[in-house]
């Protein structure tokens, strides 16, 4: 989806520069060292723990969180997630020395990628970088119209729905993306991962998150369905907010005598497929007290925040705000511990601000706490934050330098599709956090 830019956030900016260069990784300057590490953290990253596996990933969510809100992140911020960058256009998951050359088969992702390329397109200033980005989702691109976790990896609901939102950030339809054999789209893959009417009750709707390659059968995954549910919007991480959408439910696959929507009882299309997810979404967490389970495997059955987070912007996207009230309320609960869980994290505190912004939620007042002061205070000093906002919220360092301005010129003109829109809301998928791509690429390992 577009990421438009809130008429605050536009007054302040001069948009796109094209050639602004990203800072080199060998130019950041001391920082707190990692929790349990020696090594001291690089200017510009945000949080403390280690980044060794989800660095660009929380980066990205960060960003896309403060800019949505209307605080214009630091310099130095914006340079160390564009410093990551191969040098093919892909992103690794966090690389300790930027001028060592990158692994293409394995030491690059698209969940990592898609993250940063909507962050970027979302600051300004960075359309090279951009449209690099683009480019290496392009070039690896299943056959069959999906990506996975890493090129060449088989398909999963995930990475291609990551990839689906950098699309539609960067002003492109993701139903024009087609594979370079066979034509596919990424809606091809997602809705072949639908369960339909033959599934269970109470699982038609879900996603899986990738074809099984033995019996064939689809596996309900609700970290899959929340992130499916997002892409079969056509939308990203962040979106402009619907408002007040009349308290509309979602509606589920209609599996009657008869019926069932297209082929093999399964949803006609990506918006059939969204409003079917969506109530699949609306129905699990319903059962389960307003939130979603982990699920990830050999995961005790607790809550998952991140993912209930994502499956609330999910739930917005598709104008269901009134829907996830009661998903929402539950998050901002102390009890629930989701605002512990967030603490000091600058990748959940991301999710949790974009999850209220896009369900029409103050994150500055969210549960008493106010999310965006905690987020700002894990980076370095935004170079201003919008009247809506403490003008005292500061980071970890004072790195509000000038040259935004200077970035963010022709912003209106610059970058992929020739679109740069202006900020309003969300988004997109970290540790706990929507995709779960530290978590997921663990599992590889």
């Amino acid at each position: 989806m577009n990421v438009r830019r809130s008429a605050t956030a536009l007054a302040a900016l001069a948009a796109l520069c094209t050639a602004a260069a990203p800072a080199a990784f060998a130019d950041a300057s001391p920082s707190p060292k990692p929790s349990g590490g020696s090594a001291a953290l690089p200017k510009g990253l945000y949080g403390a723990k280690d980044p060794k596996f989800d660095g660009v990933w929380r980066q990205s969510l960060a960003l896309l969180a403060q800019d949505a809100v209307g605080v214009t992140p630091a310099r130095s911020a914006i340079d160390w997630l564009a410093g990551q960058q191969c040098e093919d256009g892909g992103f690794a998951a966090y690389r300790a020395d930027a001028s060592a050359a990158c692994d293409p088969k394995k030491g690059e992702f698209t969940d990592a990628t898609a993250a940063a390329v909507q962050a970027l397109a979302a600051v300004g200033g960075r359309s090279a970088s951009v449209e690099k980005g683009i480019g290496w989702l392009k070039k690896h691109q299943n056959d069959d119209g999906g990506w996975g976790l890493n090129p060449g990896s088989p398909s999963d609901a995930n990475s291609t729905s990551a990839a689906v939102g950098a699309f539609a950030a960067t002003g492109q339809d993701p139903k024009q993306v087609k594979s370079a054999k066979g034509g596919k789209t990424p809606y091809d893959v997602l809705l072949g991962l639908q369960l339909g009417c033959d599934a269970k009750e109470g699982q038609r709707g879900a996603f899986a998150y990738t074809a099984d390659k033995g019996d064939g059968k689809l596996v309900a995954n609700d970290l899959a369905t929340a992130a499916a549910a997002l892409a079969t919007e056509g939308k990203g991480f962040v979106f402009e907010p619907a408002g007040k959408d009349a308290g509309k439910a979602p509606k589920p696959l209609d599996c009657g005598a008869g019926k069932g929507g297209g082929k093999d009882g399964k949803p006609d299309g990506a918006a059939e497929a969204a409003q079917a997810a969506a109530a699949y979404l609306s129905e699990t967490m319903a059962g389960h007290g307003n939130h979603l389970l982990s699920a990830m495997p050999g995961a005790k059955a607790q809550p998952d925040f991140g993912s209930t987070a994502d499956a609330i912007v999910a739930l917005a996207a598709g104008e269901h705000s009134a829907t996830a009230a009661k998903p929402l309320q539950w998050l901002q609960s102390e009890k629930n511990g989701a605002l512990a869980w967030a603490k000091g994290d600058p990748g959940a505190l991301g999710k949790l601000v974009l999850a209220a912004h896009a369900a029409g939620a103050d994150p500055r007042s969210f549960g008493g706490v106010d999310l965006v002061q905690q987020l700002n205070a894990t980076g370095p000093k935004p170079e201003s934050v919008s009247a809506a906002g403490s003008q005292d919220e500061s980071g970890s360092d004072d790195d509000s330098s000038s040259g935004k301005d200077e970035d963010k010129k022709d912003d209106d003109k610059g970058g992929v599709g020739g679109v740069w829109w202006t900020v309003g809301v969300f988004l997109v998928a970290g540790i706990g956090i929507g995709f779960l791509i530290s978590g997921r690429k663990k599992q590889q390992l």
